[in-house]
């Protein structure tokens, strides 16, 4: 009796568990706060959102995320699509990714098989040497629910030491741990520390790494005034020296949102210190190494009015060149003497071209070999050849949308290409310059296909609000009968200047197999079109961002691919701009948005840990035009009451230390309020998870389910429709 009486309740305690996850959560109750800008005043009924440390917060988070979750398990097709991506996903046996290789050709690469969820560090000497694991992030401090992965790595120059990143669950706070290729594990470790953290210096013991000042990812100082410090194997990182920052350097005015670097040359003996913002151009200072431990006498290189993204040194150390977009939105090369730099007498070594867009430059022994971009969708590689004054356009193995160089060093001739295209997957080769030829040099079995066989991109000119010509990908089935009435879904990005270049995916393909449209509108904001497509998306242009995408749509609906009940669109981070205002500006073109991990209230960005770091991109709050134009780029504040909306999914990472959860939450909470169709207005915070970075790979099977799952349930695809016996409670 006792265990049938305990069953019962058990039975009944999970029946009520499951009715309350089905349970549509309570909206948001409204309590007005009013701010004033420049004597606008703006009213923000969901201010209290914003503290993540409120129980009832937490509590209306978690209640949203637990409906969210349950609406979304009931799209029935949700789960093929999952087991369609694990069947694409083994057909690899493995995926290599972020590949280095020491001058002495030590290979260090991450590697993940395909039964495996994270990446693990191996390394080995030579192409075809023998594999060795280095490092498991699966058996770091094993917590129950903490998922721990390697963020970055680092080899030491004669690749006999790495120093590996690990971060929990997403939220980029990385521990430092350094370990050599035998497997001894160093017994310091260092915390806070993130991208771009270590450089070797060449004794093979000591480096340079970055640091931030506080772990907590809602920390509004996170990112403020962060510094580089010098670290010796076997010192106690507490004691470790702060070597670059506008504490130890105020001679050269960092602000407190710029970001310092330093890195080692060794062919130079020289430090070179860089000071970065999140826009591409940067400032560059550069010293003769002595003390590695002490101040150096920084000597200013070049400023952010000489708009520099990109440098390289020649072999000799004769001559820096310089990737430039001054006086040269297509970007240009330019060259000046390395022992007496002098940008005003520099040399135009590749000038400016009409047609394509520098997209990056590397030097070795042999000469500059840079690569080039048409429209942000056609990728080309140059070389020019030590003692030639013309580039030669190299021959490329296969049609290329994106391309990517390696090489060790200046000192060799080595040099890899990586390529790939909407329906090409990555392929990499090693160039022989004496030849002129590639030789296919994989770092793992390419799987085949054959679903591809019918699918096919096409690259078109959308004329958008003002009549500029914007570049639309679209990647469908051949057979796609162009009749006004095919599911569609949109997808862009449109900040910092970078470009959504063509590559492969298998969760894209997973898309397309259900019959989809994919398209990729190259918004404005982006770098597709050099550094006057990112003028034209940034700060007060922001709105041609959205107006692009809207422009795209339009041009589908036109040309009869698809209609307004049948277009979704999704974005993530800077792409929640894009999604959040193209749906608060035409709420009737979409049947259904999925904005992820989205920056949907830019007016108070500059609160959060990333909001001072992104002030170049988006602007200030302290500037009367700023402000404004982050009021424009504001979906939070577009939102109005009495507006039938389409079906969103809005998403958060609570770990996120980009756009703080806050941000999709009040934009939710507001939508949820506003919206006056029957179309479900969905808030998923993920408690385990932060910006999307280091997520395993379920999680991001499971997103990629929930993105397209939702998608097709609202484009109306008979396979993603809920079953009418499910109850709404």
């Amino acid at each position: 009796m006792k265990t049938s009486y305990a069953l019962s309740i058990g039975l009944l305690l999970c029946s009520i568990a499951a009715v309350q996850a089905q349970l549509k959560p309570q909206t948001a109750p409204e309590k007005v706060t009013t701010d004033e800008y420049f004597g606008v005043k703006l009213e923000d009924p969901y201010r209290y959102l914003e503290n993540l440390n409120d129980p009832k917060v937490v509590e209306w988070m978690k209640s949203n995320a637990n409906y969210a979750r349950t609406k979304l398990n009931e799209v029935p097709e949700r789960e093929n699509i999952i087991k369609k991506m694990v069947e694409f996903d083994k057909r690899k046996e493995f995926v290599v990714y972020f590949v280095q290789i020491t001058e002495n050709d030590k290979y260090f690469y991450l590697k993940r098989k395909a039964n495996e969820e994270n990446g693990k560090l191996y390394y080995r000497t030579g192409y075809k040497g023998t594999e060795t694991l280095l490092f498991d992030p699966n058996t770091y401090q094993k917590e129950k629910g903490v998922n721990y992965t390697i963020s970055a790595y680092y080899p030491n120059l004669d690749g006999s030491k790495v120093a590996v990143e690990v971060a929990p669950n997403g939220s980029e706070s990385s521990e430092l741990m350094i370990m050599d290729v035998a497997g001894k594990m160093y017994p310091e470790k260092i915390d806070r520390c993130w991208y771009a953290s270590a450089s070797w210096l060449n004794d093979g013991n000591s480096f340079y790494y970055s640091r931030l000042n506080s772990a907590d990812v809602t920390d509004k100082n996170r990112l403020i005034n962060t510094k580089i410090y010098y670290h010796k194997l076997g010192d106690d990182p507490s004691k470790d020296v702060e070597f670059f920052s506008s504490r130890t350097n105020p001679e050269l005015g960092i602000k407190p949102e710029e970001i310092p670097i330093v890195f080692y040359h060794k062919n130079s003996n020289s430090l070179f210190g860089l000071i970065f913002t999140v826009n591409s151009n940067f400032k560059l200072y550069m010293a003769p190494l002595n003390n590695p431990a002490s101040k150096p006498s920084w000597r200013k290189i070049f400023d952010l009015d000489d708009k520099i993204v990109n440098f390289a040194l020649d072999d000799k150390n004769t001559n820096f060149y310089f990737l430039t977009f001054k006086d040269a939105p297509n970007y240009k090369v330019i060259k000046t003497s390395f022992a007496n730099p002098d940008l005003r007498s520099s040399e135009t070594v590749i000038p400016e071209s009409k047609n394509n867009t520098i997209t990056g430059i590397a030097m070795n022994k042999d000469g500059l070999y840079y690569t080039a971009s048409e429209n942000g969708i056609k990728a080309k590689a140059y070389f020019l050849a030590k003692g030639k004054n013309q580039p030669i356009e190299l021959k490329l193995p296969i049609e290329a949308g994106s391309i990517e160089m390696q090489m060790k060093t200046e000192k060799f001739s080595d040099v890899w290409f990586s390529m790939e295209g909407w329906t090409s997957p990555l392929k990499r080769y090693m160039y022989n310059p004496a030849t002129n030829t590639f030789a296919f040099q994989p770092m793992s079995k390419a799987p085949e296909y054959p679903e591809l066989k019918n699918i096919v991109s096409k690259e078109v000119m959308v004329p958008s609000h003002d009549g500029v010509m914007v570049p639309v990908s679209i990647i469908y089935n051949k057979n796609t009968k162009l009749n006004g009435d095919n599911p569609v879904l949109m997808t862009g990005y449109g900040a910092y200047g970078y470009s959504y270049n063509p590559h492969f995916s298998t969760a894209m393909l997973t898309y397309c197999s259900y019959g989809g449209v994919y398209v990729v509108p190259h918004v404005r904001g982006g770098g597709e079109l050099g550094r006057a497509w990112h003028e034209a998306g940034r700060k007060t242009t922001k709105p041609n961002t959205w107006k692009d995408l809207i422009a795209s749509a339009e041009y589908l609906i036109k040309e009869k691919f698809t209609n307004p009940k049948r277009i979704a669109i999704n974005g993530g981070s800077a792409g929640g701009i894009l999604i959040g205002r193209a749906i608060t500006e035409r709420p009737d073109l979409f049947a259904a948005a999925i904005p992820e991990v989205g920056a949907l209230n830019t007016v108070r960005m500059e609160t959060t840990p990333g909001g001072p770091v992104n002030t170049p991109e988006f602007g200030t709050i302290q500037k009367e035009d700023e402000f404004k134009a982050l009021l424009e780029m504001d979906s939070f504040h577009h939102i109005k009451k009495g507006t039938s909306y389409p079906a969103v999914l809005v998403t958060a990472g609570m770990n996120d230390p980009r756009v703080t959860a806050w941000e999709p939450a009040k934009f939710a909470a507001k939508l949820q309020a506003a919206n006056t169709s029957e179309n479900p207005i969905l808030f998923f915070t993920d408690f385990e998870a932060g910006h999307g970075l280091g997520d395993n790979k379920t999680k991001v099977f499971e997103g990629y389910a929930d993105t397209y799952s939702f998608a097709y349930q609202h484009t109306g695809h008979p396979k993603f429709q809920p079953s009418k016996k499910i109850k709404n409670y």
